[in-house]
This record gives C-alpha cells, structure tokens and sequence, in this order.
C-alpha cells in the first residue's frame, strides 16, 4: 500500500531544495554582475593582498587555473569552492611552491577536507608565504647591524560544500588573512562562494562560477608606524622623547569573477582527456582568457597543461612597451603520479606543477594527497 504522507514528505523536501537551489543562483547571479562592474585595469595597483591571487595546489597550478568548472578536493579552495563537495572520506593535502624562482619566496599550504554526510564537506587549510630575512635598518644605523626581521603572509581557510542534487554543487569558504612584520601588521576577512552544474548522459558536460576575495579592507597598524622624536634643545621640561603616531591608509581586497566550462571525453579503462575553458573578470585588472587540458591514463598518470592570456600578453618589455599586468607569463604544465586502491575512492598522489613567469626562472610546485 502507497504511504501518502511519505511521498508528500519527500516531495516538499525537494520543493524546499529546489526554491533553496534556485534562490542561491539567483543570489549568486547578482553578486557576479555587480562584480563585473566593479573595476577594470585602470584600478590596477590600487588593492593589496595579492597574495589571495597566488594558487598554492600543483593540481590546478598546472592548469593555470582554469579549472573552474571541474575542480575537486582542496585544489578547489582555491579554484571554486564548490569542486570540494565531491570529495569522499577525508583529503589531505601538503604542497610547497616556490615562488617566482631567485627571489627567495616560498609558499607551504596544509589543508584537509572531511565528509561530513552524503554531499556535505568541511575543509580548513592555511598557507603561508615567506619572504627570507631581510636586514633591520634605522634612519641612524641604514647600514643595518641590528640583526633581521622576517616578513609572513598567512590565509587561514574554512570552506563548506554541499551537493544539492546530482546536479548542483555550492560552496562558500570563510577567510582571514594576516601580513606581518615584526611591528606592523594588517589583518583581513573575505569571503568565497561558487556553484558548479554537472550534466550529460555520463556527467561530462560542467560549468562552474566563483566569486572570489569579496570581503573587508586592510590596513597597517602597530609599532613601526610610531615615529619617536627626541626633546628639542631649550626644552628643558621634557626630560624625555614623544612619540607621534602616523596613520596608514587602507586598501581593498583582489575581488575576481571566474566562469568555467569543462567537457570530459571519456575512454575506455578508465581514461579519459578534459578540455576546459576559464573567464576570468579582476577588480583590479585586466580580463583573463584562460584553456587546459588534462589527461588520466587508469587514473594511474594524469597529465596537465594550460594557457592564460590577457591583453599585452606579448607586448615588448625591451622597447618599454611592455603591459602585462600579470607576473606569470601564461604557460603553465603539470602531472600527478597516483595509485588509487581498490575501493577507487582511496587513493595517494605526488603532484608536480611548473608557471612560466616573466622575468623570473618560473615558479614550481610539488605536493602530495592521501585520500582514505
């Protein structure tokens, strides 16, 4: 006998799922055209915080981040926050990047994202950028001889993802960013969201958006902003120096729009090649066009290689006409070594990425995952 009560339960339940699907995209539809409006390359220079435009996972590095429609695991946020919904079990990831080879910058990132449920994931990872030591001056000692003073940036990430249906996956990560020396510092909160749309017989159609670093201004306080002056001559009360406080200006967040589509062409044992295509609106600077390709031979050897353009591209910096706002050149190539086990949801991976940069030696990635 048919439970009446049962199928008007389940059916409002997917009422309510899908007025809470419809009413996220709508949302997030709106925040996408607002942000497209935002800015263009004539603000370019004006934000700070730039290290929330630096990718620190070998896995979508290597496609030159352009991954916005297919991107999984912990690479997602970073990419698009909603890939991390198709994470099953728990996902533990480390990479090292260094950064713009000679300068001496090095990123570590650590993070580890956890089902909670059927289609509910939870990820916390924090990265940290560090710049070498750099000598302590004074305006009396410019030499140095005062010892050293190391610069840090570090983003500390909570993400949620959440797959409404077998179609529709939404996220939204929660981020603090702190930049400090040993007397100054500025700290910051932003925000992530992003939904990705899977379809086709065998789920190889995706699209995916992102908006991206949408939160509050920084700004500089703390000790090395004091200026102490000693007493005047003739000023014989003082018997002490003053200190006068000098106030920094604030600065907005790297605000990015990304839109991606994804197609999978499937083989047979488990290969298949991905063709991805990636829009990129800056705030802050110019637009990007971005295209990848990632191959998987039995999810043994996957292979990546992506191309970013933005306008001034190939401008010539000999001849001072050079434009490109952007330090990485365009090119940028990966692969991952992985050994899934029996269950396929389990697995462990070396991921390896290398980005061509513009006057640097590029910039290389190495990491590992362990998913069980």
């Amino acid at each position: 006998m048919v439970n009446l009560n049962n199928i008007k339960v389940k059916s409002m339940k997917n009422i309510y799922r899908h007025i809470a699907t419809i009413t996220l995209v709508m949302a997030f539809a709106m925040l996408s055209i607002t942000s497209l409006f935002a800015g263009n390359k004539d603000r370019s220079g004006q934000s700070g915080a730039s290290e929330l435009l630096i990718n620190p996972w070998a896995r979508s590095s290597g496609l030159s981040n352009t991954g916005t429609a297919n991107v999984s695991g912990l690479d997602a946020t970073f990419i698009n926050v909603a890939g991390m919904a198709h994470t099953q079990g728990s996902h533990v990831a480390f990479n090292y990047t260094n950064y713009l080879n000679g300068t001496g910058i090095n990123m570590f990132s650590l993070g580890i994202a956890q089902q909670l449920g059927l289609g509910k994931v939870l990820g916390l990872n924090i990265q940290n950028l560090s710049y070498g030591e750099e000598n302590i001056t004074t305006y009396e000692q410019p030499e140095g001889g005062l010892g050293t003073f190391s610069a840090n940036n570090m983003i500390i990430n909570l993400s949620y993802a959440q797959a409404f249906s077998n179609s529709i996956f939404g996220g939204i990560t929660v981020k603090v960013i702190n930049e400090s020396i040993f007397d100054v510092s500025a700290t910051g909160v932003a925000l992530d969201a992003g939904i990705q749309y899977v379809t086709g017989e065998q789920e190889q159609i995706k699209l995916g958006i992102t908006l991206k670093n949408v939160g509050t201004n920084m700004k500089f306080s703390g000790d090395g902003l004091t200026l102490r002056m000693p007493p005047s001559q003739g000023s014989e009360n003082i018997v002490s120096e003053f200190s006068m406080n000098q106030r920094s200006e604030g600065f907005e967040l790297p605000t990015t729009l990304q839109i991606g589509i994804a197609y999978d062409f499937l083989f047979d044992h488990n290969s298949r090649l991905t063709v991805m295509g990636n829009f990129r609106s800056m705030a802050f600077g110019k637009d990007n066009i971005g295209i990848g390709l990632e191959g998987s031979i039995m999810d043994y050897l996957i292979l990546r290689a992506g191309y970013s353009f933005e306008s001034g591209q190939f401008s010539d910096y000999d001849n001072l006409k050079y434009e490109n706002l952007n330090v990485e050149k365009g090119f940028a190539c990966g692969l991952s070594l992985q050994y899934p086990f029996k269950n396929k949801k389990s697995f462990v991976s070396l991921d390896y990425s290398y980005r061509m940069t513009e006057i640097w030696k590029g910039t290389h990635c190495i990491g590992a995952i362990i998913n069980f």
